[in-house]
């Protein structure tokens, strides 16, 4: 009978020993994300004079987070918008624009059509679908399926490689000994690199240095990419934030384009347009012509709509509205040249700040090296004691976010250099 199916059932339950084993017991807790241990550990820190230089968001000169003006219009201007799903690619209004503001618009590639472009998750999100598509789609030189960056390069840029199924290797970049460019070395390490490699290059503002190629490496560059058959890939996430202007932050991979390099391009929008939080950037690839394009962006929509789906609708018409409207885009590039004027003003008062505590060292990198962050030079020693003993939290590597730096804690932040470096 069902009473005795059930109590037989039941007994053999009862020989089940009483403690369960978790499928994730043996899931050990990840190390903490370096950067938001800094914020962490700065929060905690109860003296008047503490500085965070970690964290890579802007800050105005009261060290509080802007909303930009044209970003608050734009706004205003979409409130009463519907919520419906977008399309797997994004707005597409949001996506003409973008790839018009990465490439130019009398660029060949816009007036022709050949290109594809998705909205993404910011910047990270299309580095991450820009991997996804060379794992499924591209002829690697070898079956290690390296990709290429500079060394050192954005912490994040390795794992969303990685977990892209794909193998992150460093050549050489960055110079110690100047706090600049290895350009000789650079070359040198890309020239021994296997024809048809996949190579990372920072648009402008390398991140974490600071230090970018001038117009003419750019050159030298583009032409060596074409000697060795390299696929560059750029990833643009400070277009007008660098320079304050967005053609000269966009004139490496401009001058890539002119010269018949097909690149794949990532842009976001956290840093030139304060629109950290809501996640909105763009993956471009360019194709030879437009049948090409069009497969291509048909292959990037398969490869997003497992992923998401389809991207979210508020970072993309706010982007929309700024560029698509005359009076908000050029109220955008006078206050995307406000915030690259005050970093600049910030380090240019850093410098000085050091010569007048008395610094006997060169500091000239602070102010040739453009962009968010600043590679001071400082070793692991000299920042343990920074934050120690003076309350300035930075990473280890002595990059600094001069975006938290303001007139009113420069001197302080110059004297505590100058203690730690004399």
């Amino acid at each position: 009978s069902m009473a005795v199916t059930a109590a037989l059932r039941l007994r053999s339950l009862s020989r089940v020993p009483l403690r369960w084993t978790s499928s994730f017991a043996h899931v050990k807790e990840g190390p903490p994300d370096a950067i938001l241990g800094i914020t962490e550990a700065f929060k905690k820190d109860t003296h008047p004079s503490k500085m965070n230089l970690g964290v890579g968001a802007y800050r105005d000169d009261n060290g509080k987070p802007y909303v930009l003006s044209c970003v608050k219009k734009a706004e205003e201007a979409i409130a009463n918008m519907d919520k419906e799903y977008g399309p797997i690619s994004g707005d597409s209004s949001f996506t003409k624009l973008s790839a018009a503001l990465a490439f130019g618009d009398d660029s060949d590639v816009i007036k022709s059509g050949r290109y594809a472009t998705v909205q993404t998750l910011s910047g990270t999100g299309a580095l991450r679908v820009g991997a996804a598509f060379l794992e499924r789609f591209y002829k690697f030189p070898t079956p290690a399926r390296d990709v290429w960056f500079p060394k050192p390069t954005w912490g994040n840029h390795i794992p969303i490689f990685k977990d892209s199924g794909l193998n992150p290797q460093l050549y050489r970049y960055f110079d110690a000994k100047t706090c600049g460019l290895d350009f000789a070395g650079m070359k040198n390490e890309l020239l021994a690199l296997p024809k048809g490699s996949v190579v990372v290059l920072h648009a402008c503002a390398h991140n974490p240095t600071g230090v970018d190629p001038s117009k003419a490496q750019w050159g030298e560059l583009s032409a060596l990419f074409k000697d060795r058959g390299f696929q560059p890939f750029f990833d643009m996430a400070y277009q007008g934030f660098a320079s304050g202007d967005i053609t000269n932050d966009a004139a490496g991979l401009r001058q890539f384009v002119a010269d018949g390099h097909t690149p794949i391009v990532t842009q976001s929008y956290a840093k030139n347009m304060g629109l950290y939080g809501e996640r909105i950037g763009a993956l471009s690839v360019v194709g030879e012509n437009v049948t090409e394009a069009k497969a291509i962006e048909s292959q990037l929509k398969i490869l997003i709509r497992p992923m998401y789906s389809n991207p979210p609708l508020h970072g993309a018409r706010l982007v929309s509205k700024v560029l698509g409207t005359e009076s908000l885009r050029k109220e955008w590039l006078q206050e995307v040249k406000g915030m690259a004027d005050r970093i600049n003003a910030m380090r240019a008062q850093l410098v000085a700040g050091l010569q007048k505590e008395g610094s006997k060292l060169n500091w000239s990198h602070i102010t040739s090296q453009i962009g968010m962050f600043c590679f001071t030079g400082l070793n692991e020693q000299q920042v343990e004691r920074l934050t120690k003993e003076f309350h300035v939290y930075l990473t280890k590597d002595g990059r600094i976010s001069v975006a938290g730096i303001t007139s009113k804690n420069v001197g302080y932040l110059a004297a505590a250099i100058h203690a730690v470096t004399k």
